[in-house]
């Protein structure tokens, strides 16, 4: 049997395709084809976008996108557990940092309040009693009254806005999962890269264009409205949304 990346440059060259022509067609970049059909999965990066790409550049050239895949994992070598890296890693950055810089901020907070609260007790023991409150309707001028035939005054409009027009033209993504990420508002693109999981952004315009490397670790809440993640783990999807809709 071909090698698996052989048998990728071969169905791409019977077809008579550059790897330019198939990155322009199926989004993903040519260096990354090439990584593809030199089994240089490093270049890649983590083995769940080796996968999208493979089922994706598999299902443009009319091959098995789950035989490729199946092949990849069984010649790939084993993954490193993510909580176990995160364990570790939180244990030395504990091990070696001093007192948290907001644990002393709460405790500075903390005096301010407690002196605030001494000295108003010390004011109103000094002053024998609290002071009174002034009176709202004393400082607010009365409505005059309305002569034989007038118009009863109409009352001010309310602010102009509400809770649901505060989140229109509004863009989030939430990343479940390490994925790469190209977000485009109006024809201009805002963030494109590799992000690990807990990245959060918010955009605003009219319109924008979501491209997820892995689609299932990313989350998209437009206007306010989670839409849950974008698709399937290793999927790569493009979506398009419409942030003027109210």
């Amino acid at each position: 049997m071909a090698a698996l990346g052989e048998e990728f440059r071969s169905a791409r060259e019977a077809r008579g395709l550059t790897l330019s022509d198939v990155a322009e067609q199926i989004h993903i970049r040519s260096v990354y084809l090439n990584a593809i059909e030199n089994e240089d999965w490093k270049a890649i990066g983590a083995p769940v976008y080796v996968r999208g790409f493979i089922r994706t550049y598999a299902r443009f050239l009319g091959l098995d996108g789950e035989d490729a895949v199946g092949r990849f994992n069984a010649a790939a070598p084993p993954e490193r557990p993510a909580h176990a890296a995160s364990a570790i890693d939180f244990t030395d950055d504990r091990d070696r940092s001093g007192p948290s810089w907001l644990a002393i901020l709460g405790g500075l907070v903390a005096l301010v309040l407690v002196a605030f609260v001494v000295y108003e007790y010390w004011q109103y023991a000094k002053g024998g009693t609290a002071r009174k409150p002034v009176a709202a309707a004393s400082a607010a001028p009365q409505p005059a009254a309305a002569s034989p035939g007038s118009q009863s005054p109409v009352p001010s409009a309310s602010p102009s806005g509400s809770p649901a027009s505060a989140v229109r033209h509004r863009l989030a993504i939430r990343l479940a999962q390490r994925s790469w990420v190209r977000v485009t508002v109006d024809g201009a693109t805002k963030i494109e890269g590799i992000f690990p999981a807990g990245t959060a952004r918010t955009f605003t315009g009219n319109a924008a264009d979501v491209r997820a490397g892995n689609a299932a670790g990313v989350v998209v809440t437009v206007n306010g409205r989670s839409s849950g993640p974008m698709g399937k783990e290793g999927d790569v999807v493009e979506q398009h949304y419409s942030l003027s809709a109210p």
